[in-house]
């Protein structure tokens, strides 16, 4: 019997509230990066690098964010053993947390902050560095944070619970940095900045605040009071042996991994797909967001209800093959005889259904996972477990963004779109491929 209790509503809340922060920062990279320094011939923005395509296929923003990514990646597994490892007196967790947040704020600022205002290869060696930067203190956060859920969650429906808040967390992040375009407007008219000085300020503005929310968790929850577990003691080559040689977790992993490049590939291409395949203005992403957050949100206690009633593995398999659908709508955006605004927000809607339940279960089904193998093994690896899902997590977004940008080449503007609209087709089959994968998954039986 698990004697530890559920966590207070409001302190759910305020772990909650650091995924938030976090989420603001990663998405703004998201959201503006590409749209930076890779910019269509109609958004006012200078070219900063080269937009040369190297072997024929490569241009530089898909490099840079590849290599960044890579050396991410990389570094995962080493937070993830220090975390786990620790011994510091007020938790295996907060403690790096709390450290990580500064570089992360400085780095996401000065990604957007070439040291050319024109094309330059010192640009390009300034995005690398600042891009590791940002990645690598970011990860430093985000590990750490994740494997608390396990210990602050006991139950199934408790781990379900705080998965939610968490995306709902999450999906604010989102929503908040999908206004950029907008405060970059407000900027721009209020301040007299041009395109690029009122990009930059908004990012500002966004950081600081997203800090702000990731400090929450640092300053209300006690670890050493709410978690239980213990410093782990076997060596990193041995805890990866373990993690990967586990079965359940390598299903769950692939099938996440090709889901992962999937949504990347949205999140890169939403400012291209209502620009360019509907022309409409970048402005109206923020109310996007916000249709996506509310249909999202109506659909949260259903998922809740149907994780307690039919199983988590049923749901995430009937949401992959949903989602495979809308990426066929993404394809033919622009080519139906209907209103622009009626087909982004009619899709829009839809992909907030499957994505309810996407944001929510995976977390919760991993925090099983581990649970699982620390009873079976005697070992707390929980940072390890997050840390190898978001190895392949972070491989896989590299893999969506350099895709995205590499078809960008086939065509990225008015009346030559053709390189926006294959990335529909390969999310279809990636979402596919998911689904099929995680029709092996074995689901655990409920233990509370």
């Amino acid at each position: 019997m698990n004697e530890r209790k559920a966590l207070p509503i409001s302190k759910q809340i305020a772990y909650a509230s650091g995924m938030m922060g976090w989420s603001m920062m990663i998405n703004l990279i998201s959201v503006i990066l590409i749209y930076l320094y890779a910019p269509t011939k109609d958004s006012g923005i200078p070219v900063f690098i080269t937009q040369v395509a190297i072997f024929g296929i490569f241009n530089a923003i898909a490099l840079i964010t590849a290599g960044g990514r890579l050396i991410d990646a990389i570094y995962d597994p080493f937070i993830a053993q220090k975390s786990d490892q620790s011994k510091h007196p007020k938790g295996r967790r907060i403690p790096i947390m709390k450290w990580a947040i500064f570089p992360s704020l400085i780095f996401c600022f000065l990604v957007f902050y070439p040291i050319f205002n024109e094309e330059s290869n010192w640009n390009v060696v300034w995005l690398t560095v600042t891009l590791v930067g940002f990645y690598v203190s970011s990860t430093t956060y985000i590990i750490p944070y994740n494997a608390l859920l396990p210990e602050l969650a006991p139950s199934s429906d408790d781990k379900v619970k705080l998965s939610t808040w968490q995306s709902v967390g999450y999906v604010f992040g989102i929503g908040i940095a999908s206004n950029a375009f907008n405060l970059t407007d407000l900027y721009m008219n209020k301040l007299g900045l041009n395109r690029v000085e009122a990009l930059q300020l908004t990012v500002l503005s966004f950081a600081l605040l997203a800090a702000l929310f990731m400090f929450i968790p640092i300053w209300t929850i006690n670890e050493k009071k709410l978690c239980v577990g213990k410093p782990s003691a076997i060596p990193m080559k041995i805890a990866l042996r373990q993690t990967l040689t586990n079965r359940n977790f390598l299903l769950f992993i692939v099938a996440d991994f090709a889901y992962f490049i999937a949504i990347t590939i949205i999140t890169s291409g939403l400012i291209y797909f209502v620009t360019v395949l509907l022309e409409l203005p970048e402005s109206i992403g923020n109310k996007l967001m916000i249709t996506m957050v509310l249909v999202s949100f109506l659909f949260y206690p259903i998922v809740n209800y149907l994780a307690r009633r039919v199983g988590k593995k049923i749901i995430v398999l009937v949401s992959l093959g949903f989602l495979s659908l809308i990426f066929l709508g993404v394809y033919s955006l622009g080519k139906w005889d209907i209103d622009p605004q009626v087909q982004i927000y009619g899709l829009i809607a839809c992909a907030a259904i499957p994505l309810a339940s996407l944001n929510i279960l995976p977390n919760a089904i991993l925090a099983e996972i581990i649970e699982k193998d620390s009873r079976d093994t005697g070992e707390s690896k929980e940072a390890i477990y997050f840390a190898v899902r978001y190895f392949f997590v972070k491989i896989a977004q590299t893999i969506g963004i350099a895709l995205f940008a590499m078809f960008l080449l086939y065509g990225k503007d008015i009346g030559d779109d053709f390189g926006i609209r294959m990335n529909g087709l390969l999310g279809f089959g990636l979402c596919v491929l998911a689904t099929l994968i995680f029709t092996r998954f074995k689901e655990e039986k409920r233990v509370d």
